[in-house]
C-alpha cells in the first residue's frame, strides 16, 4: 500500500516538473512560442510566432518590435539588433 503511494506521490511531482517548465506546454501547442527564423548582418532578427490552444501568440511589442504581418498561420515580427556594452 505503501509502495503505491510513492509511486503515486513520484509521478504527480514528475507531472508538475514537466509541467512548471513549459516546454511540454508548448511542443504539444497548448502555449504560444515565438522563434528566430533570420538574424540581418546589421544584428536585426526576424520572428516567426505560432499560437497557442490557451493563449494567442506572443505580443513582441513591449520588446520593441514591429509587425510584419501574418503568412502560413504564424505572425512575424522584425525585431531590433539586441544592445550589447563593453567591457
Amino acid at each position: 500500500m505503501v509502495k503505491r503511494i510513492v509511486f503515486v506521490a513520484a509521478l504527480l511531482i514528475a507531472a508538475m516538473v514537466a509541467v512548471k517548465d513549459g516546454r511540454v506546454l508548448r511542443d504539444i501547442g497548448m502555449i504560444g512560442h515565438c522563434a528566430v527564423v533570420q538574424t540581418s548582418a546589421d544584428g536585426q532578427q526576424w520572428e516567426a510566432c505560432s499560437s497557442g490552444k490557451l493563449e494567442g501568440a506572443p505580443d513582441l511589442s513591449r520588446n520593441g518590435c514591429t509587425s510584419a504581418g501574418l503568412y502560413a498561420g504564424q505572425i512575424y515580427w522584425r525585431c531590433p539588433a539586441p544592445v550589447a556594452s563593453a567591457p
